[in-house]
Parts: structure tokens; sequence; C-alpha cells
């Protein structure tokens, strides 16, 4: 195979969903947790998700100008719902149960902070980011 074929999309790994126990709290019928299933997106739909966070903010003492800064958690919990393949985040009945209307504010709602922060790592651990350990490590050797 010439190395240009090896970009080709059919002979390019597919990255495998992967599958984390997001809560303790939401149990199956056997009594263990649940098993949440995330998914990698591509890097454009990730920078339209991102694009999305930015917002434009006043610069303090300045009359007109204006500064781009990140809603950090609106990034990270849209991110995570979009990445999010089990459970279905987008099914209204689960939204109604929990009293919002979209797949972030959900993800929002069903974990406690901790349990998102871990989930947040995790997704983004499938989506090819490293962990701030894992950079420690690299800048050691």
């Amino acid at each position: 195979m010439n190395t240009l074929a090896a970009f080709m999309k059919p002979n390019v790994e597919q990255v495998e969903n992967h599958k984390f126990a997001a809560s303790p709290r939401f149990k199956g019928e056997d009594g263990k947790p649940l098993l949440w299933e995330i998914c990698c997106i591509p890097a454009d739909e990730y920078a339209r998700i991102r694009n999305s966070c930015i917002k434009q903010v006043p610069v303090a003492g300045k009359k007109g100008a204006y500064t781009a800064q990140l809603d950090t958690f609106a990034f990270q919990v849209k991110t995570c719902a979009r990445c999010t393949v089990f459970p279905d985040l987008n099914n209204a009945e689960l939204q109604g149960s929990w009293g919002v209307v979209t797949p972030h504010e959900l993800l929002g709602k069903m974990l406690i902070g901790g349990e998102l922060d871990d989930y947040v790592t995790e997704v983004f651990k499938v989506n090819g980011f490293k962990t701030d350990n894992e950079l420690v490590d690299e800048a050691k050797n």
C-alpha cells in the first residue's frame, strides 16, 4: 500500500465506543452500576461545539472593546452530551423526567459535581486528549 492510501478513510482504524460507569447511583437490574457508552467525534465537530461556547465579553475600562471568552462549563457539558451514546440524552421522556429540554442540561442534572468532572475527563480521553498526569509524565521524560 502506498503512503497516501494509508490515509484513505476505509484504511484508517476506527475508534471503538468506550463504556464507563459515570455514576454508582444509576443501577441495572443486577444492582451493578450501569455503563454509559461514549463515542469520539471528529475535530471539526469538536471545533463547532467549542465555537458555540465562545461569547464576547466587554473589556473593563475600554468602551466598545470586547474580548472572546470560552464558557468552559458549557463547552465541556455540550461536548460530553454529544459524545454520549447511552443513555440517550436526546430522549424527550428522559429529559422530561429531569425537567430539562436539551441533552447538555440533562447531563448537568443527572450527574453530581464529582461525577461530572470524572465523566468529562473520560470523554476527553476517549477523544484523544491526555490527562494532566500523562502530560506531567511526558514532560519528565
